[in-house]
């Protein structure tokens, strides 16, 4: 592919705000998702996505702070409607930049339900087997399977 700047659209931010090296799972209802799936890992929550992580990075997530840049689109396109990615080769400039200074909140502006788990692994399997859209980002990062 060469060098290029990866982008991820606004529908799927909520998926990255986050310190980078926290591993999280995160998911949301498609279409076709069956309503089995749906109940069981989304449950009566009201909301349209959900984030999970780890207890042990819930200290850094609520103090981390980040910057969200706004990229122009037109060299852009996209490599996974899934998670959202988009690359441009040619160099970008920001057309704008804002600070966020709560993570935890700005998820919830994005739609999303915040959950802290002791371990993630069983979610991971859980949804990586479901019909739900997921991704299990940083896992390498998570405790070690039976370590929670």
């Amino acid at each position: 592919m060469g060098p290029v700047v990866w982008a991820v659209d606004e529908a799927h931010l909520v998926n990255y705000l986050f310190p980078r090296d926290c591993p999280r799972v995160t998911y949301y209802p498609l279409p076709n998702s069956t309503p089995a799936d749906i109940e069981r890992l989304m449950g009566a929550t009201g909301s349209r996505h959900v984030v999970c992580i780890e207890e042990g990075w819930l200290d850094r997530v609520s103090t981390q702070k980040l910057c969200v840049y706004e990229l122009p689109t037109e060299t852009f396109s996209c490599v996974d409607s899934g998670a959202g990615y988009f690359v441009s080769p040619e160099t970008i400039r920001p057309k704008s930049m804002k600070a966020i200074d709560s993570l935890i909140d700005k998820i919830g502006v994005c739609g999303a339900e915040f959950r802290v788990l002791p371990s993630l692994w069983n979610l991971s399997d859980d949804v990586s087997t479901s019909s739900l859209q997921f991704s299990c980002i940083r896992m390498r990062n998570a405790l070690p399977r039976g370590a929670s």
